[in-house]
């Protein structure tokens, strides 16, 4: 079920597990919309991947496990990924590979020349350049996921995160983020951190 090539393994094996896991009641943002939409931006920069299958495994993987009141859904979406890929006969290397990219949203913050690594923390993060409707609709999303937060615990750690992207010195790193989605993802955020502060 695997070769130099790339997996043969069709990754809609596994579909209803994971779907029913992206349409947990807790989910707001991180549904199977989100899903919808990160595999699709792989697909728009599949080109700059070296192995796009891998990385649409990972995508799908990538927010399996998520429960907001956590801090360890990366790594246990890796482990998922881990056993569920080797129970589905992937090669030892592919499933390292896909567990590895998901570990990777933990930080958003591949090495240079990491392709795969680029393409899917390029497809996660492109909601943050949306037209602002869709961005504003996916803040109040996120702040529903942490409704269990206070307003003002709330503003302060959300405040923290989008400061912390801004002082990035790039959001994307594939070409066409770089060149598509920058400027917009900045606007947005920046628009969103002076709603929390003002």
């Amino acid at each position: 079920m695997s070769g130099a090539g790339g997996p043969d393994v069709d990754p809609y094996a596994y579909a209803d597990r994971l779907l029913a896991r992206w349409a947990e009641p807790q989910r707001r943002y991180h549904t199977t919309d989100h899903l919808a939409a990160v595999l699709d931006h792989v697909d728009v920069l599949a080109e700059h991947a070296a192995e796009p299958e891998l990385v649409r495994l990972a995508a799908w993987f990538h927010d399996a496990v998520y429960r907001p009141d956590r801090s360890e859904n990366e790594e246990r979406s890796a482990a998922l990924a881990e056993r569920a890929l080797t129970e589905a006969g992937l090669a030892p290397p592919q499933v390292a590979e896909v567990a590895r990219l998901v570990r990777l949203t933990v930080a958003h913050d591949p090495a240079d020349g990491d392709t795969n690594g680029e393409v899917l923390c390029d497809a996660d993060l492109a909601i943050l350049a949306a037209p602002p409707d869709a961005y504003a609709a996916y803040a109040r999303a996120v702040r529903e996921e942490y409704a269990f937060v206070p307003d003002e615990a709330f503003r302060e750690g959300r405040a923290a995160v989008l400061r912390q992207l801004l002082g990035l010195p790039r959001l994307f790193r594939t070409p066409h983020g770089g060149r598509e989605w920058e400027a917009g993802a900045r606007e947005n955020l920046t628009t969103e951190l002076a709603l929390l502060t003002e």
